[in-house]
């Protein structure tokens, strides 16, 4: 048995040595054809660090040839499988701007924006990602409004609206726990949020940013000198009003009616 297991081994050892030997053979080959197809061997047995390694080199002197376009698109492919996502999103991009009616021009349109999405971050993050994953995923529906990716494209879009929209909540909500601090914060927490609603109408989100539109109108008027708390709370009122149309059975109706109730002392008309 154990005599067995040491055959298996060696067996095996040998074999990844004659890989890496052939791989080693293929880098310094000078044999374009020979690397291509070594390439795609690769990267159909999952090795895309090698796929990649050995197309960066060709896929310039491919230029012009019949093997170009596939070469480049492999290449981007490789790198999404190896989840080297902004590698691929620039290899996609650079391979549709190159062969805007190629073989697979769609794909590489769909997938620089979903290589851009896999690489997007938690929200408290920059968004760069999100925000270059939304803008390639709309143009790839725009080129291909009947691609069977259009339903995944549509809803992915809508996640990382969500995403820039959840952002843009964390940071109203910043300015509104800010409060007085070194200026009117209130007043940011309201334009930040307003922005976002603007921006991102269907966004999930949208109850929670006009709920603090709401609080933030509240405190900034609660805060005012005497002269001016009529006017603001008129603005409150009419800021309740507006949310209540839209979400009449929101689980903060109560709160919402505490601050409508405080706002009616002031405004007795």
């Amino acid at each position: 048995m154990y005599k067995c297991f040491i055959i298996a081994a060696t067996l095996i050892a040998s074999i990844m040595l004659s890989s890496c030997g052939e791989y080693q053979r293929v880098l310094k080959s000078s044999d374009l054809n020979y690397k291509f197809e070594y390439a795609k061997s690769a990267f159909e047995q999952k090795k895309y660090a090698q796929t990649t390694n050995i197309l960066r080199d060709i896929v310039t002197q491919f230029k012009g040839s019949d093997k170009a376009e596939e070469s480049l698109y492999l290449l981007a492919l490789a790198h999404y499988e190896n989840k080297e996502y902004d590698d691929a999103a620039a290899y996609f991009q650079s391979y549709y701007n190159r062969y805007p009616k190629g073989k697979y021009t769609e794909l590489a349109r769909y997938f620089s924006g979903y290589a851009y999405y896999l690489d997007s971050p938690e929200p408290q993050l920059d968004q760069s990602n999100t925000i270059k994953a939304m803008e390639e995923l709309q143009n790839f529906l725009e080129f291909f409004p009947k691609s069977d990716k259009v339903a995944v494209a549509q809803s992915t879009i809508f996640e990382l609206q969500d995403k820039i929209t959840l952002k843009e909540l964390q940071n109203a909500q910043l300015y509104y726990n800010l409060g007085t601090y070194m200026g009117n914060n209130y007043e940011s927490a309201i334009i930040t949020a307003q922005n976002a609603v603007k921006t991102y109408p269907y966004s999930k989100y949208k109850e929670e940013l006009e709920m603090l539109i709401l609080k933030s109108r509240y405190q900034e008027a609660a805060l005012s000198v005497e002269e001016k708390k009529v006017d603001r709370f008129r603005e409150v009122i009419d800021e309740y009003y507006s949310f209540i149309n839209n979400y009449p059975d929101s689980p903060n109706r109560e709160e919402a009616d505490n601050i409508l109730k405080i706002a009616k002392k002031y405004v007795k008309d």
